[in-house]
């Protein structure tokens, strides 16, 4: 891996992907391959809460405010639809 870590989610995701490639290559020692998976397994978690982030912040973003309530009900101020006969 490089000195600098990666920050954005596409750049963790795109380590994740050469880590993958590089165990699947089948040529790597023991410990590389346990310290690729830690590696891998920090990443995907921490993609994964980067994940959680944006659908919370989506969802936020998607809510339809609701209109405010009243205090008083329309039956209460007269406004009701009824005839009175």
């Amino acid at each position: 891996m490089s000195d600098r870590l990666p920050k954005t989610f596409e750049e963790k995701l795109a380590r994740i992907d050469a880590i993958v490639k590089e165990l699947e290559g089948g040529t790597v020692e023991l410990q590389r391959a346990t310290e690729l998976f830690k590696e891998g397994k920090t990443l995907a978690r921490e993609c994964e809460a980067l994940l959680k982030s944006a659908q919370t912040q989506i969802d936020e973003a998607t809510i339809e405010p609701q209109p405010a309530h009243r205090s008083g009900s329309s039956k209460d101020e007269g406004l009701d639809d009824q005839i009175p006969f």
